[in-house]
């Protein structure tokens, strides 16, 4: 079985395919990089209308795959940029009609639990999901992925983003950032912002520009940030790992490559006696690859929808989106059984 896949919630267009072991055939991608400031979905969306097709080509011919030879189609229809959902989404409608393939919807943070699963060999692990726009706690339960926690403001890419184009720095900021808090040697104290299962990241933002207009050297908050933050995602991971006795943990998201952020998970979750897996950096990022794998596992199933029902939903939830690949067989009699009557 072979899907192809693609990936267009953000900055990032980006072509996958997929075959029934997991195994990624082709990952063709390219990544929308503004000269200032951040992303600005229509920006972004022209970038993505101009490179899908030949990202399409590539990953045929990368994976020496003929259309004829697919299975399927897989789009990302949430959550995301409304402008660059809709342009992957019309390419993969434009492809299912053309090569008359059927058409598989994905949950974007779903994609990212379910290509660090099968990667991790973990069967029901915990995702730490960190990135640009969603900062989440997810676990599965009872049919769907639930959100045990996550930021109350912004996602924790975006807060890192934007901090270091206040800094002079461009868009992206996490990677520059990772890079300046290595040389940072001073810890100055931030406001650690949990509440229960959430966080919220506004007021470091706004803690961090004061300090600097106060001369402190910029490693110094870079590192400053780090430590606060990814200390803050690592407390309530953990809470969520002690909660469900899990027996491991995976991340996703661009911001889950930040070695830090890495390290202080590892040593969290095998100080529990449990595992830590954080996928390649192509498979944690933004990618096709995983759109085509969570789209086989969903085509394997019949979940289909036509093109005149396949509209993106930009504030779709992952505790909306069923995942019956994931239901045992009492979940499903459960799932089909009617309604009680009366």
């Amino acid at each position: 079985m072979l899907v192809l896949g693609i990936e267009s919630t953000a900055h990032t267009a980006s072509v996958g395919v997929v075959d029934e072991t997991a195994k990624v055939l082709a990952l063709a991608s390219s990544m929308h990089r503004p000269e200032h400031g951040g992303i600005h979905p229509r920006e972004a969306a022209n970038h993505h209308v101009d490179v899908l097709p030949e990202l399409v080509g590539r990953a045929l011919e990368e994976g020496r795959v003929r259309p004829s030879e697919l299975d399927a189609v897989a789009f990302a229809q949430g959550p995301g940029l409304g402008p660059c959902l809709r342009a992957g989404a019309t390419v993969g409608r434009m492809l299912s009609m053309a090569w008359r393939r059927p058409l598989v919807p994905v949950n974007h943070c779903v994609a990212h639990v379910e290509i660090a699963r099968v990667l991790s060999g973990l069967d029901d692990p915990i995702l730490l999901y960190a990135s640009g726009g969603n900062t989440q706690v997810i676990a599965y339960a009872r049919g769907r992925y639930r959100v045990l926690g996550e930021t109350l403001d912004v996602g924790i890419g975006n807060f890192l983003d934007k901090l270091w184009i206040e800094f002079g720095g461009t868009f992206p900021g996490g990677p520059a950032l990772e890079r300046e808090a290595l040389e940072g040697r001073e810890l100055h104290p931030l406001p650690y912002s949990v509440h229960g299962m959430d966080v919220a990241f506004s007021g470091m933002m706004t803690a961090t520009l004061a300090l600097r207009a106060r001369g402190v050297p910029r490693p110094d908050l870079a590192y400053s940030v780090e430590a606060t933050a990814y200390a803050m995602l690592t407390e309530i991971t953990e809470r969520a790992l002690a909660h469900l006795r899990g027996e491991g943990v995976v991340l996703g998201g661009g911001v889950a490559c930040n070695q830090r952020l890495q390290g202080m998970v590892r040593a969290m979750v095998e100080g529990r006696g449990g595992t830590m897996f954080a996928p390649p950096r192509s498979l944690c990022v933004d990618n096709g690859a995983m759109i085509a794998w969570t789209g086989l596992l969903a085509h394997r199933l019949g979940v289909h929808v036509s093109v005149a029902a396949s509209g993106v939903q930009p504030r779709q939830r992952t505790d909306l989106v069923t995942t019956p690949w994931r239901e045992s067989p009492a979940e499903r009699r459960v799932a089909a059984a009617p309604p009680p009557v009366g």
